[in-house]
């Protein structure tokens, strides 16, 4: 009969297992990071959001004042038209 090496056998599949473990995690923490960058992202849109209806407000409210003003100002006269 064959005599089986069992020791050798298993120091292999130890560096497997390792290697496999290390390999786990680095993709936990690849995926930690991940999450914190995508939060602070979504955080990130929130406020860009936020700012980008401010300024649409801030234009709404200077075209109602041009607006306003346009108005204001007096039609010509018929003489100015014809010079």
């Amino acid at each position: 009969m064959t005599e089986i090496r069992l020791h050798h056998y298993s120091c292999g599949m130890n560096s497997d297992f390792n290697q496999l473990s290390e390999k786990i995690g680095q993709l936990a923490e690849m995926a930690q990071s991940l999450r914190r960058e995508n939060a602070g992202l979504r955080l990130n849109a929130l406020a860009l959001a936020a700012e980008n209806a401010d300024l649409l407000q801030r234009i709404d409210e200077a075209h109602r004042r041009v607006s306003a003003l346009l108005e204001k100002i007096p039609a010509p006269e018929q003489d100015e038209e014809a010079a």
